[in-house]
């Protein structure tokens, strides 16, 4: 089956929800943000071709808006914990960031329910792991997004 153009257009929509988050944030664009893998909120342990693709998406967006990112490869299961009804950042992640002098962190999480796909993003300030802008969409799942999800 080929995509049509009805198909969600993934990387538009990561973009706005990059944009929304910019736009909510002071951010220091002489220093850089680092953008974990989105994980699945039923397993926080594991990523996705999806959650890689919407991280590198992300990411993508803050260097076109002339935010450094800073390239790193984190195992997934190290960028979020659960904390108090809350995914904080895990030790790892913050000296990471202080190894970068990262100003943020994006961090998401998505949950497939039936026919939609909800996905989350914070951005996390290292320094008392606290929450910056955060923005929430919801993607209708079509072929081309079932496929991602299949993939590890």
């Amino acid at each position: 089956e080929h995509a049509t153009a009805t198909s969600t257009d993934l990387v538009e929509a990561n973009r706005i929800a990059a944009d929304r988050l910019l736009q909510d944030a002071l951010i220091d664009p002489d220093r850089p943000v680092l953008v974990a893998t989105l994980v699945s909120v039923d397993h926080l342990g594991e990523s996705s071709r999806l959650g890689r693709m919407f991280s590198e998406q992300i990411a993508s967006r803050f260097v076109q808006r002339g935010v450094p990112v800073a390239e790193v490869r984190l195992r997934e299961q190290l960028a979020l914990q659960p904390g108090q009804g809350e995914l904080l950042l895990s030790r790892e992640l913050r000296e990471v960031s202080q190894n970068h002098d990262a100003q943020a962190v994006v961090v998401g999480t998505y949950a497939v329910s039936g026919a939609m796909v909800y996905v989350s993003l914070k951005l996390v300030s290292p320094q008392g792991n606290q929450v910056v802008a955060a923005t929430d969409y919801a993607l209708p799942v079509d072929d081309n997004l079932r496929g991602l999800l299949r993939g590890r």
